[in-house]
């Protein structure tokens, strides 16, 4: 499952980055989104979501919440 199908303020933990691209691993590093942590979506946007990982609120695309596996 990924983080479009998620339910809206259910915590999930990211079991994979799904990308090919390294830099945008090492970004979602940089704000704390790999394996193992805990992740919420706060509301599901027509052109993605936004989500809360550590003390942050982020907006990410469709593209990358579907690249991101809960």
């Amino acid at each position: 499952m990924n983080l479009k199908e998620a339910e809206e303020g259910k915590e999930y933990i990211v079991k994979q980055i799904d990308t090919d691209d390294e830099e945008l691993d090492a970004f979602l590093f940089s704000l704390g989104c790999y394996s193992g942590e805990p992740i919420t979506v706060v509301s599901q946007l027509k052109s993605g979501c936004t989500v809360s990982i550590k003390d942050g609120r982020y907006n990410i695309d469709n593209e990358l919440a579907k690249a991101i596996l809960i």
